[in-house]
């Protein structure tokens, strides 16, 4: 009977892993054919992420924050401590509905940090602690290993419920930073009816992305409490 139970058990956080596996994929996935449709279509107004997120900042009284072109696709942030928006080579240069939506994206951050935004203020403030919880975690892993298993699941569970915390405050940050895009684009009339769809589409598979890591740690967080209560039965 407890062998069954012990099998039982084992194949539910099984497919815990795998479904948050599967959850994070699609979403990638998601994004990349997102961005793949979005940036050959190019936007009629001819002007690249770079221009884009000059005006909006501009617009918004923000002509002391530099954009500079970053490597990598999709590297695109804005960094508020340097008071940066940084744009990759694709993003800085294209003229495609990916590159403004993109653009428009981070400078949604730059408006946040402008005014006060609450949830970017309560993310920035937990970003060391998350750090210094993850450092800790991971090395303290290795020492638990050798200790034995339920140190180490414990310690899984306390990063995990960091994490988790993180990333519901990023949320808000993230749709509504991609929210500001688009009313910033329709307002400064650099997309038409057509292009403002697109723009949301871009935006949405983006922003999905954060929903489905969400998902997924909650997934992981379970399937470490199990595997815990397993082991201490």
């Amino acid at each position: 009977m407890n062998y069954l139970t012990f099998g039982y058990e084992n194949i539910i956080t099984i497919a815990l892993a795998v479904i948050g596996f599967i959850i994070v994929l699609a979403a990638q996935l998601k994004i990349n054919s997102a961005y793949a449709k979005s940036k050959v279509i190019a936007c009629k107004k001819g002007i690249s992420g770079q221009e884009v997120a000059r005006m909006i900042l501009d617009q918004n009284g923000l002509t002391d924050i530099h954009i500079v072109e970053t490597k990598g696709t999709l590297t695109d942030h804005y960094d508020p401590s340097r008071k940066v928006v940084r744009l990759s080579t694709e993003i800085f240069h294209g003229t495609s509905i990916a590159s403004i939506s993109v653009a428009a994206h981070e400078c949604g951050h730059a408006i946040q940090d402008k005014e006060n935004y609450s949830f970017m203020r309560i993310r920035s403030a937990l970003v060391p602690f998350v750090n210094l919880v993850s450092y800790l975690g991971y090395f303290s892993i290795i020492i638990s290993l050798l200790a034995g298993i339920t140190g180490y699941l414990m310690i899984g569970i306390l990063i995990l419920l960091a994490t988790i915390l993180f990333q519901l405050v990023t949320l808000p940050v993230e749709f509504d930073a991609s929210k500001r895009a688009g009313i910033q684009l329709e307002q400064l009339g650099l997309v038409d009816l057509e292009e403002k769809e697109d723009v949301k589409n871009m935006l949405g598979a983006a922003a999905m992305t954060y929903v489905a890591s969400l998902i997924s740690s909650i997934l992981n967080l379970l399937r470490l409490i199990l595997m815990f209560q397993n082991r201490d039965d």
